[in-house]
Formats: C-alpha cells, sequence, structure tokens
C-alpha cells in the first residue's frame, strides 16, 4: 500500500485514491448507495467523515483496510439462498444441460465465502453423481475466499440447507461446519473483478446472484454483455431474486424461468 501525498479533501477525491490503493472503482456502484456505507463505516470507527486521515489509517492498518474492504463488497449469503430457485436449477436446468453433455463447466461469479459453489456442488453430488464437473468461484474479496478455502462456517449460514445435505457433506467441527473432502474435489477459488478482468468462455452455467444489484446501470449493461458472451450456446445464467434482465434479447438471452436465462444458438 502507498500513500497518496494530496490532501484528500471530499468523497469523490476518496473513491479516486481508494482506486489507485485498490484496484476497486466505486463510480461503477451506485453512488448514493455506496456513500451512505463508507460515511457509516468512518464514523463508526471514529474519523467522523474526515476521508483525509482515514485513507491515511487504512494505508498503514492491514487489518482495518480489510474489514473496510469487507463491508464495501458486501459479503452476505448463506447455503441454498432462496431454496426455490435452487430447486428449479436441480429439477430442471441441470437435467437439461445433461441431456448433450457428461461434462459440465459452472461458475459462481462474486461468490462471497464460498456458500453458493457448495449449495451446487451439493446439488451435484447428491442428483447427479455420474455428471463431471468443475466450478469456478471467483470474488474480489480475498478475505472470504480464504474462508471459501478452508470451508469452515457457522451454524446460520445453513437457515435453508435441507438437513441431509447438511449431514452428509459436513462435518460437524465444535460449534461450527467444515465442507467434507468429497465437495472440494472439483472447485477452484480465485480472486476476480468483475469490472475490470477478463471472463472465461464456454460456461454451461453462470450463477451471479444479489452482486449487480450494487452496480450502476452502465456496469450493469457491461457486466450481462460479459456473461453473456461467456456461456456456451444453450447455457444459462442464473440471476439473484431482485435481478431482472432488461434487453435481454440484444445478448441473445431468453427466459426460461424466473431468474435464469439461457443463451440461444
Amino acid at each position: 500500500m502507498s500513500l497518496i501525498l494530496q490532501k484528500i479533501e471530499n468523497y469523490d477525491q476518496f473513491v479516486q485514491a481508494f482506486k489507485r490503493l485498490s484496484g476497486l472503482d466505486l463510480k461503477l456502484y451506485k453512488e448514493n448507495q455506496m456513500k451512505r456505507r463508507i460515511n457509516n463505516f468512518i464514523n463508526n470507527h471514529g474519523f467522523k467523515e474526515n476521508y483525509d486521515q482515514f485513507f491515511q489509517a487504512i494505508t498503514g492498518n492491514k487489518e482495518l483496510y480489510n474489514a473496510f474492504f469487507k463491508h464495501l463488497t458486501i459479503n452476505v449469503t448463506q447455503f441454498y439462498r432462496d431454496e426455490r430457485l435452487w430447486k428449479v436449477l436441480q429439477t430442471k436446468i441441470i437435467p437439461e444441460l445433461c441431456k448433450n453433455k457428461q461434462f459440465l463447466k459452472f461458475w459462481s461469479a462474486g461468490c462471497s465465502a464460498g456458500q453458493e459453489v457448495y449449495t451446487l456442488a451439493s446439488i451435484m453430488a447428491e442428483y447427479f453423481p455420474d455428471i463431471k464437473y468443475s466450478i469456478l468461484g471467483t470474488d474480489i474479496d480475498v478475505n472470504v475466499l480464504k474462508q471459501a478455502k478452508e470451508g469452515i462456517y457457522e451454524e446460520r449460514d445453513f437457515a435453508s440447507t435441507p438437513g441431509y445435505i447438511l449431514n452428509r457433506y459436513f462435518n460437524r467441527v465444535e460449534n461450527k461446519y467444515q465442507v467434507k473432502e468429497i465437495l472440494k474435489k472439483n472447485i477452484t477459488f480465485q480472486k476476480h473483478n468483475l469490472l475490470t478482468d477478463r471472463f472465461e468462455q464456454g460456461f454451461d452455467l453462470i450463477a451471479c446472484r444479489n452482486v449487480v444489484i450494487y452496480f450502476t446501470e452502465e456496469a450493469k449493461d457491461i457486466l450481462y454483455r460479459k456473461f453473456a458472451d461467456s456461456l456456451s450456446p444453450g447455457g444459462y445464467l442464473f440471476t439473484g431474486s431482485t435481478e431482472h434482465i432488461f434487453g435481454k434479447n440484444n445478448l441473445k438471452l431468453k427466459s426460461v424461468g424466473s431468474f435464469f436465462y439461457q443463451k440461444q444458438p
């Protein structure tokens, strides 16, 4: 981390300086929402919206920087979040993909601490044991990715998880749960910035849920186009339960159910 010599006097200057420090461009997020989150964090840590003092603090304090970064990237999720939609994935989407393929390539974009990734892995292990697959889990926050790789979670993370899934694929460790190795073998976690980094190609399913709701409309348009380009023909984009894609026909995406979009040939 390097110091910014110019004094930071307002929010816009802070955003510019933080981009140089972290690579995260906060201008691509909804300004009112992001500004409120930042000011709340700054005030709660005793800086009273003094952006210059706060910036100097996070450049010299890794723990504070990590806490602030996690606060900005809004890592809130759980296993089987919106359980009804995961049931649709299990009973309709994946069986459709399996008709013509013996290997499926999945991507959980903005995967946070890995709950969504392991949810998908548990569905494959439980209902499609003969289908080979790979899952890529990506997030911009290296700290949540560390937890994802360790695979240790609080009991509250499983509020929506079927009991037999929890018993079969997780070990109780004191008052927490750890993912069994059987779910880890086909999974890769890596750091990735959705707004700036290159996307891999050839995915059969991309799950990006409850992530783009924080972005500007311009950033959303760019992301959905990149997601569509990364799907194989016939592949699916799985969005969050409040995220609708407008202009999907221009992306060669067809709605095939609530929050599921299929790429057309």
